[in-house]
């Protein structure tokens, strides 16, 4: 989808040289990506303490105890 931003060129030239990204649509996708994943991470955390879990993780990765 086409869409036209009026963008400060400081920020996005720094986002690109901080990123390593080339292209302004890229360093701008990636920015986007990051927001929606920081925000899921954080509405996840708001479930921390909350959620009892008994889980053998040794067993879920298939691991053989040592004797």
């Amino acid at each position: 989808m086409r869409t036209t931003l009026d963008l400060h060129e400081d920020l996005l030239e720094e986002a690109m040289k901080t990123s390593h990204i080339q292209t302004k649509t890229k360093v701008i996708i990636t920015a986007l990506e990051e927001l929606i994943r920081k925000s899921k991470i954080a509405e996840l955390k708001k479930y921390k303490g909350k959620v009892e879990l008994d889980l053998d993780l040794d067993a879920l990765r298939g691991r053989r105890c040592r004797s």
